[in-house]
């Protein structure tokens, strides 16, 4: 067992038995939980027939499910198990504990399997959601992986759940520079899944945090995939989506997110495209959108963590004042003009719009063409098109 851990031994016991008794996210279960606490519900669960009668709210049918779960739970196996590939098993009052996830009221975790050294309360106090379509396109991969490395390198841990496409993308982006990543299982710790990222999800164990709700040994369902959403939403301090059709789990994170009060952010892509279709929706609702991990921190990070403004390159023609602006537009794309036609279209006396003229013919914009003016045809400055041009 941790250091770290304050949870006294039979309150950790009976919640790591429940964890193989009720399913992620379950609300009345987690009601029993707070009215009666761990030890006593395990005990009226596991105890003679007529003591779960006093559990209210459920079918008798329904009692009998959790009672035979209840049955076979062996929670000094599993915390033997999880100890085995280097893990602990963290409950609610434990230090390591994140506070945040009691937002989620009674579909809070019952506990969390935790494989990785760094503490996770720490870890999840300045850390970031970054999911997407696990059939990703090369964009929403690229997308993925820089946001991932540039929230790492800025200090920040990235959350996601470790599947194929912008999930694993952004794991590998922290990973790939140096930095912090957690990756939230729909399954057993000591459960790759997916088989194609066992790599991966060690390595996350071995530099990072890997966590889950379920037991050792257990095994992903569809279900048990949209429940974890709901911990990567609450664990952090803002979801990004990157790519997701309209039909998505990843839309599922960014809703509890935006419930529980979270930033909720999305990558924009193709207006064409049906993997972006999810994440334009998002945008058009309550959704911020953004392009790079400077415009997430700036959304999620503390007072001044501004991302750059963002503008074009300064033309030489932008740096000019205003009367010697409305002199140069006045001249015509081709050809020539004397100086009282330039003064009379730009509004001003002869004499300040021949003096406004050899100023811009000494930088180079204008030159002198028998007794009129003309633009410079050939770009002299920064490779300019036209320099008097817009």
């Amino acid at each position: 067992m941790s250091v770290r851990a304050t949870v006294l031994d039979p309150e950790r016991r009976a919640r790591a038995a429940l964890t193989r008794v009720l399913e992620p996210g379950d609300e009345r279960g987690g009601r029993w939980l707070r009215e009666l606490g761990a030890v006593e519900l395990l005990r009226r669960l596991s105890g003679p027939d007529g003591r779960g009668a006093v559990l209210t709210g459920v079918t008798a049918a329904r009692l009998a499910g959790y009672r035979l779960r209840a049955a076979g739970a062996e929670p000094d196996r599993d915390l033997a198990a999880v100890d085995a590939v280097g893990g602990r098993f963290v409950c609610p009052g434990d230090g390591e504990w994140p506070s945040q996830l009691d937002d989620l009221g009674d579909a809070r975790p019952v506990g969390l399997w935790v494989r990785g050294v760094p503490d996770l309360r720490l870890w999840a106090l300045r850390s970031v959601a970054v999911v997407g379509a696990r059939a990703c396109t090369p964009y929403g991969a690229h997308m993925a992986g820089t946001l991932g490395a540039g929230l790492a390198e800025r200090g920040w841990v990235v959350v996601s759940g470790a599947a194929f496409g912008v999930d694993g993308a952004a794991h590998r982006g922290a990973l790939g520079a140096g930095g912090a990543t957690l990756a939230v299982l729909a399954c057993g710790v000591d459960v790759a899944y997916p088989r194609g990222h066992t790599e991966l999800i060690g390595r996350i164990a071995e530099q990072g945090l890997v966590i889950g709700e379920l037991p050792p040994a257990e095994h992903p369902t569809r279900s048990r995939f949209i429940l974890r959403n709901r911990v990567i939403a609450a664990l952090t301090r803002g979801t990004v989506v990157v790519e997701a059709e309209y039909r998505s789990g990843s839309l599922v994170t960014a809703r509890s997110a935006q419930r529980l009060g979270r930033s909720t952010m999305g990558v924009p892509g193709p207006a064409t495209s049906g993997l972006s279709a999810g994440v334009h929706e998002l945008l058009r609702g309550e959704g911020v959108l953004v392009t790079d991990a400077a415009e997430v921190i700036e959304l999620v990070g503390e007072m001044g963590d501004l991302a750059p403004v963002r503008r074009g390159p300064v033309l030489p023609r932008d740096l000019l004042d205003p009367a010697s602006a409305r002199v140069l537009d006045a001249l015509p794309r081709t050809g020539g003009m004397d100086g009282r036609d330039v003064a009379r279209a730009a509004g001003t006396s002869t004499d300040e719009a021949l003096g406004r003229l050899y100023e811009l013919h000494s930088l180079g914009f204008v030159e002198r063409e028998s007794d009129g003016w003309r633009l410079t045809p050939v770009p002299t400055h920064n490779g300019d098109a036209r320099r008097g041009g817009t």
